[in-house]
């Protein structure tokens, strides 16, 4: 009965914020001259209006649901994991080269790419959970130093010789790697010819439409388990209560913060291969943080730290990244930083009951102290 009240309590609590964060963003429109309304309708029909827009949302969509999922796991362990965009940099880097280099058979070949991604995501993870159980580093000051050592060691493999296709470019996975859904099909003369004669669905495989999404959901359910239904999962939740009285209950409490930041980056390593298999096909040099694990903080905010809220957390957060870019366009031509102050509002709105309840905490030690 407590976890259906508290169920109940964080949902309407995420659907309040969302409708003032919505209001607030509204208001700063008028202030700038801009009809909310308007930009609205042009973010709703830039997800809706055609079934590619669905699609491309959803392929958005895919790499935040699971750096969420990534970001959520940590924080139920009692971990910080801003690392999640230097594990999904390390996933991309390595999809990218099994994904070129390996000889395998079409089903296999994507497997072993991710299965690849998943371990070296982790072990980038891992480093940052072994820094603070041995060293007592935070993991907030190493994930984001490990962020730029990501972001630099992608940028110098595109160079290598054997990998280098062209400037700022490295060569594309092979075609028995990739997970895009038909894509064989949708490219041959007889498949064209289909097509030709069935518009809608043409217009979804217009997008790359891919099985990511489907993998994304699995891991969800796959985190949601573990957490919640495995002695594993017992274990790191116990740390992330308080590591003083897990210790006390016999648990080894630097081994586990090891194994969550193990589990937490190899999620995020997995959405850099998914990105790679699925859409990009292989990496270019990076000017800057592309985002996705940053973007994971606040998916895994708004779901409440839920793994299987992340899968709805991180569709709306997709909608409103690619509904959204549709506002710059003629005749509205609104800067897109309006989504990012709408995401950031929301999320302030989330933290609020938080930050109340912090603040009785420390008032109500102050006054029994005096």
């Amino acid at each position: 009965m407590k976890k259906k009240k508290l169920l109940k309590s964080t949902t309407k609590m995420t659907l309040l914020s969302i409708l003032f964060g919505f209001i607030i963003t509204a208001i700063i429109l008028l202030i700038a001259r801009y009809n909310p309304l308007q930009i609205y309708g042009v973010i709703v029909k830039g997800v809706f209006s055609k079934p590619k827009y669905i699609a491309y949302t959803i392929i958005k969509s895919t790499p935040l649901i699971l750096t969420g999922v990534s970001i959520a796991f940590a924080l139920k362990t009692g971990l910080l994991n801003i690392g999640a965009e230097g594990q999904f940099i390390v996933g991309t880097i390595v999809a990218s080269m099994a994904g070129y280099f390996f000889n395998l058979p079409p089903v296999i070949h994507p497997i072993v790419v991710m299965v690849v991604a998943i371990i070296f995501g982790g072990l980038w993870g891992a480093l940052i959970g072994a820094l603070k159980a041995k060293f007592g580093i935070h993991e907030v000051i190493s994930s984001i130093m490990l962020n730029w050592i990501a972001l630099y060691a992608h940028n110098a493999v595109i160079n290598i010789p054997a990998f280098f296709e062209r400037t700022n470019k490295a060569h594309t996975i092979k075609d028995s790697a990739s997970i895009v859904f038909l894509e064989g099909f949708k490219n041959s003369e007889s498949g064209k010819e289909w097509l030709l004669d069935h518009p809608g669905i043409r217009d979804i495989l217009k997008a790359p439409v891919n099985y990511g999404i489907i993998i994304a959901i699995l891991v969800a359910i796959l985190i949601w388990f573990i957490l919640n239904k495995t002695t594993l999962g017992f274990r790191l939740r116990a740390v992330g209560y308080n590591k003083f009285a897990a210790e006390y209950g016999g648990i080894n409490v630097k081994r586990n913060i090891v194994t969550s930041m193990f589990i937490s980056g190899s999620v995020s390593g997995l959405a850099g291969a998914l990105m790679i298999l699925g859409v990009s096909k292989g990496i270019t040099t990076l000017s800057a943080m592309e985002g996705y694990g940053l973007d994971g903080i606040g998916v895994a905010l708004i779901a409440g730290n839920s793994p299987i809220a992340c899968i709805f957390s991180g569709l709306f957060f997709g909608a409103l990244k690619y509904g959204g870019s549709k506002i710059q366009a003629r005749p509205i031509e609104a800067p897109k930083e309006i989504i990012s102050i709408m995401i950031g509002t929301i999320i302030f709105f989330i933290a609020i009951p938080r930050i109340v309840k912090v603040l009785k905490r420390l008032t109500g030690r102050k006054g029994v102290t005096r």
